[in-house]
């Protein structure tokens, strides 16, 4: 049914202007949003530049939180344009956790439109992989499908198939941080060597920043020299 709906999501985009999903209202350009909701989306604002969680004042002038001064991630850097709060939280649970397909073209245009003007673009883009059984249960990846946007849009490969996830984790949702480092430990195998020195991993929203973390050391023991994470939302 999943996989129907898709289909039903796609032709309808292909045959009607863009609404948006929000309010119902013409969409703005080429979006399924509004210029009132995305006005409404909460942007982030002064954050570490490697793992994206906020200060507490933007008047702070520093570059790196004290986590990541005392134990810095596997990954380099981390863009994150939005704070996953409101219609943001909305927009990925959605596309997330019932299929809404639309939903992931408009996070990818609106990573897209960030990346674009602020990232160091890379040279591959991994979407973070789901374990089989996760797959079977949701019928698709939604990292994968946002990846899909903005591989189009910027020009850049995806590699979905050089990393593996191998170990079925449960949801890291009602896990402390501590419990997500230990849950998502080991999960992840890479299958071939991937041909690139600078890759971003694609994630919906970074928490803790544990997958990610994960995912670039296992990237970063075959080679890989620079790992940047690119989310559509930072969770604070």
């Amino acid at each position: 049914m999943k996989i129907v709906n898709n289909w039903y999501d796609i032709i309808q985009y292909s045959l009607l202007p863009p609404s948006c999903i929000l309010c119902g209202n013409r969409g703005m350009q080429h979006m399924d949003l509004c210029q009132s909701c995305y006005n409404g989306l909460i942007k982030g604002g002064n954050h570490c530049y490697c793992c994206a969680k906020p200060f507490a004042s933007d008047s702070l002038n520093l570059q790196l939180c004290g986590e990541c001064l005392k134990n810095h991630p596997a990954f380099d850097r981390t863009y994150a344009p939005f704070v996953h709060k409101g219609a943001m939280r909305y927009l990925i649970n959605r596309c997330k956790f019932n299929g809404a397909y639309k939903n992931s073209r408009l996070l990818g245009l609106l990573l897209t439109d960030y990346l674009a003007t602020n990232a160091e673009l890379p040279q591959l883009i991994i979407p973070v992989p789901l374990h089989p059984k996760r797959y079977r249960q949701r019928g698709f990846n939604q990292t994968l499908e946002i990846a899909k946007i903005i591989a189009q849009k910027l020009s850049i490969p995806i590699d979905n198939n050089c990393c593996l996830h191998v170990k079925n984790t449960p949801h890291q949702i009602s896990l402390t941080a501590k419990q997500r480092h230990k849950n998502i430990k080991n999960a992840f195998k890479m299958i071939k060597t991937p041909k690139a020195r600078h890759i971003a991993i694609l994630d919906d929203v970074m928490t803790t920043g544990a997958t990610a973390n994960e995912l670039a050391k296992t990237l970063k023991s075959s080679g890989v020299s620079q790992v940047d994470v690119w989310v559509c939302a930072r969770a604070t």
